[in-house]
């Protein structure tokens, strides 16, 4: 009798050490936090953010997670409290509470991804159906019930910092004032938009001192009469460039687009079509990143914190810039004093053009990501081949900031010497925060 016992127990021993690998390997697993990601990018695009505000939903919720993850592991990874503006220290785990600390980030990512700009439970299917696998696999109700604990104290935490950043005083701000003014921003067909965000500017920066910090210099003066003039050689560069377009370029353009939002026009038809954003497109490169790095998942969780901050910052600085200046698109220019039917070969986002605003925030990513995971990394970027693009590769983040420098220009939203300007300062944001944040030790 006492060996049957035995038996027993040795089996239910081995089966609880099996269920034990397999719930971690499960949720320890980096691709699983990097598909978390992509559901929220993927709520994001439904609920149609301009890129600005998705931005800032990428970076409360990856910073949450962070913070799990430097709580979990703090020999390697030092928390962001007191590093970026008014975030105070942040709860402590409860001494001999069997935390799963990735499982914590995760639920953590979530609660704050969806609570920052969603009403709560817009990723609660999800989130359900990831406990409900590692539970199948062995995840013991005290690990949960601990996990799930501290992640909901860091994910208030967060969500009552992020409150004070001044987001919801932008809702209610003046709007932006359309003035028949030359080469003043207008509203561009098909949607005649009102201008996005024109006070996220005035949104509390996570590093940079302020908006204009890094204040690019005042873009060329409006003068379309002097054929000599700076000013109007960039607009005879757009239209030329875009009347002229191979299929390579239209391939670059159209992979750089990244419009989460366009409305498409044929005959008395009109529907709306969507893609990542910007924002949410080097969501998807700091995965595929992660990947091909073989990186571990609290490597992968410090990849989106630190690169969130550097677009979340880089947004900031560059829509200083747009409603400092509130340059008038080339759509506009062309249409009214050089050919009334030129269009774009993209379509028109509805802010000024000056700067550029993924020229600026794709430097800045590169840099984030160069300073994680090296200049010599050579990637293929996927993103886009759920929207029917086909991939392109590239030798580094570097050069995939370049590449979009021409993107830009190809698609005739911005000018080429504003691409040139954005990318510059864009590298500066980047620089700067990598500079200034220790994270991991």
């Amino acid at each position: 009798m006492k060996r049957i016992v035995a038996g027993i127990c040795f089996i239910a021993c081995l089966t609880a050490c099996k269920n034990n690998t397999e719930y971690k390997a499960y949720l320890h697993d980096q691709q699983l936090f990097c598909n978390t990601v992509h559901e929220l990018n993927t709520v994001v695009m439904g609920n149609n953010f301009p890129p600005m505000v998705a931005a800032r939903n990428y970076t409360y919720a990856a910073m949450a997670a962070y913070e799990v993850i430097a709580a979990g592991y703090p020999n390697q990874y030092q928390s962001l409290a007191g590093q970026v503006h008014g975030l105070q220290a942040l709860p402590k785990a409860e001494a001999g509470k069997p935390i799963d600390y990735e499982l914590a980030a995760l639920l953590s990512y979530i609660k704050v991804g969806e609570a920052v700009t969603f009403p709560e439970g817009s990723m609660q299917q999800y989130r359900d159906s990831v406990l409900n696998i590692a539970r199948d696999k062995g995840l013991p109700g005290d690990i949960e019930a601990a996990s799930k604990q501290f992640s909901d104290s860091i994910s208030a935490a967060i969500i009552r910092w992020s409150k004070k950043d001044n987001y919801a005083e932008t809702r209610s701000a003046e709007k932006y004032s359309v003035k028949d003014i030359p080469g003043r921003w207008i509203p561009t067909p098909p949607m005649y938009a009102q201008a996005a965000e024109p006070h996220w500017k005035e949104i509390r920066p996570m590093v940079i001192d302020s908006a204009n910090l890094f204040a690019p210099p005042p873009p060329f003066k409006f003068d379309i009469n002097d054929k000599n003039s700076d000013y109007y050689k960039q607009v005879m560069a757009s239209k030329t460039a875009v009347e002229n377009l191979n299929e390579e370029q239209k391939h670059i353009a159209d992979f750089w687009d990244d419009n989460p939002f366009k409305l498409n026009v044929s005959g008395h038809v009109m529907f709306a079509s969507k893609k990542f954003s910007p924002s949410g497109h080097w969501m998807s490169i700091i995965g595929i990143a992660s990947k091909n790095a073989k990186a571990d998942y609290a490597t992968t969780v410090y990849a989106f914190a630190k690169t969130s901050i550097a677009l979340f910052d880089a947004f900031i600085e560059c829509w200083w810039s747009k409603y400092t200046y509130n340059t008038a698109r080339p759509e506009t220019v062309i249409n009214k004093y050089f050919d009334i039917s030129w269009r774009p070969y993209l379509q028109t986002p509805s802010f000024p053009e000056y700067t550029c605003g993924h020229c600026t925030i794709s430097a800045s990513a590169a840099e984030a990501l160069t300073s994680i995971f090296g200049d010599n990394h050579p990637y293929t970027d996927t993103t886009e081949l759920e929207f029917g693009i086909k991939n392109r590769s590239f030798k580094s983040f570097r050069d995939a900031a370049n590449e979009n420098v021409f993107g830009r220009f190809y698609g005739g939203i911005h000018y080429y010497p504003s691409n040139l300007v954005s990318h510059k300062f864009g590298m500066q944001v980047g620089d700067y925060i990598v500079d200034k944040l220790k994270m991991k030790k």
